[in-house]
């Protein structure tokens, strides 16, 4: 099984979900969700071509979320990041996921990007359908998730829980 993120963080995150954000935070995760306020209040534009923070559901894959910002005008999906060093295939993923929620919903999306807030920075990401190594990844990783097991997995990649912010609770 190749996991691109830590199953573990998703169990930590919905049992602190109703929590104060500061019994559990660390700086990092602190300092994105303060530059994630514009967004999540609607606050980043007032233009009626740009949706923000819209709830979002895949019938197809049995996904929800929220996305960050849909330009109509543009048919531009963007999902906005702190700061970005590198573009992980869970970025990609996170934009996938979207993407096709968007689509069931009847929005029209032809580009997407990530944006990184801290230097301004724009990554043009592929569509699905433009990137099929990309997608069966994104695929594979979502079927994996279905028949996924807390009690059998061991995280055997050090790195994933260096900045994780639930790894004082964690015993992987």
């Amino acid at each position: 099984m190749i996991l691109f993120f830590c199953p573990a963080s998703i169990y930590f995150h919905k049992l602190y979900g109703s929590e104060d954000a500061l019994m559990y935070q660390s700086s990092y995760q602190i300092d994105g969700t303060k530059a994630h306020e514009s967004v999540d209040n609607s606050t980043y534009s007032t233009r009626s071509n740009i949706i923000t923070s819209l709830e979002v559901y895949c019938d197809k894959y049995k996904l929800i979320g929220k996305i960050d910002i849909y330009d109509a005008d543009k048919k531009l999906l963007i999902e906005r990041k702190k700061h970005v060093n590198e573009i992980y295939d869970g970025y990609v993923f996170q934009l996938y996921a979207q993407y096709y929620s968007l689509i069931e919903m009847g929005y029209d999306v032809r580009h997407m990007e990530i944006r990184s807030i801290d230097d301004n920075k724009k990554y043009k990401i592929d569509l699905p359908e433009q990137n099929q190594e990309m997608n069966s990844k994104f695929e594979n990783l979502v079927n994996e998730m279905r028949v996924f097991n807390l009690e059998n997995y061991h995280q055997t990649n050090a790195l994933k829980c260096k900045k994780c912010i639930y790894e004082d609770a964690c015993d992987r």
